[in-house]
């Protein structure tokens, strides 16, 4: 008799468990976005400027110590003609003395379809010359608030002689389905 009462007891506190596809999960939608960021670095317009370099930066292999400013074109096809979706506003680091390694802290700006007016936050380690790099997705906003997930980087196009490349990113995001 014991038992059942205590089973009894606990039965609403366990029941919640039990149904687990309840909370915030039930709520959270995974969405795939696809599109090209331009990082332009040459020509009358670059997107991309240096604001800061060390005293070491010029001796280093890897630019170590480099600091950009970025306001790239993100489009939804590889040519900087097709379809802008948006911009990439934020900064890169070369932060590694051994490979080309950048911290990038970057906001995905959309200004254009569903998405207009909102955001994506981005802040990792990209590895520039693996063939896919990984970074995490870390908060949004509008339609990406509470938003979570990762990018995979692929670089489609890079031009070493100016510095123009274009990246192939694909978003993995989980974002609340109530916005």
């Amino acid at each position: 008799m014991d038992r059942l009462l205590l089973l009894l007891l606990l039965l609403p506190l366990v029941t919640p468990l039990l149904t687990a596809d309840g909370g915030v999960n039930a709520k959270e939608k995974l969405i795939h976005l696809r599109f090209y960021w331009h990082g332009i670095l040459s020509g009358p317009n670059p997107t991309a400027e240096t604001i800061a370099r060390s005293p070491v930066t010029n001796a280093s292999a890897t630019l170590f110590g480099l600091m950009n400013v970025i306001d790239d074109p993100l489009t939804l096809g590889p040519d900087l003609s097709s379809r802008q979706i948006g911009r990439s506003q934020g900064i890169y680091v070369s932060v590694d003395q051994n490979v080309v390694g950048l911290l990038m802290v970057m906001n995905f700006v959309f200004m254009d379809g569903k998405y207009n007016g909102s955001t994506l936050a981005v802040m990792g380690h990209n590895q520039v010359f693996s063939s896919v790099r990984e970074m995490p997705i870390v908060g949004g906003t509008m339609l990406f608030r509470l938003a979570r997930g990762y990018v995979q980087a692929r670089t489609y196009s890079f031009r070493p002689e100016i510095g123009d490349v274009v990246v192939e990113y694909n978003c993995y995001v989980l974002r609340c389905s109530d916005y």
